[in-house]
């Protein structure tokens, strides 16, 4: 095998390590059901926006904070319990 022959390779591997690594820190920064979002719509706006999500709004419904926001480029509704901050339930819209 030539010089030449083994540069596209490495360049498919050095993409292919850097793409899993892109998704890997994606995977780590979304929220999960349990964690901590905090109390007030402020206190999660914050805390999903330290995670990545752009917050388009949050509103109150059936006794949940729920947030609408974005994490690349998928939307989600995720719904906090206001006495504990906790998430509880997380819904990712088609």
């Amino acid at each position: 095998m030539t010089r030449s022959s083994r540069r596209p390779r490495r360049l498919l591997s050095a993409g292919l390590a850097a793409a899993l690594t892109l998704s890997a820190a994606a995977a780590l920064a979304a929220v999960s059901e349990g964690d901590y979002a905090g109390k007030t719509a402020d206190e999660i706006t914050k805390s999903l926006e330290a995670q990545g999500y752009k917050v388009r709004k949050i509103e109150t419904e059936d006794g949940y904070l729920e947030a609408y926001a974005l994490l690349d480029g998928q939307r989600f509704e995720i719904y906090v319990d206001p006495e504990t901050g906790k998430v509880a339930k997380i819904k990712a819209d088609d």
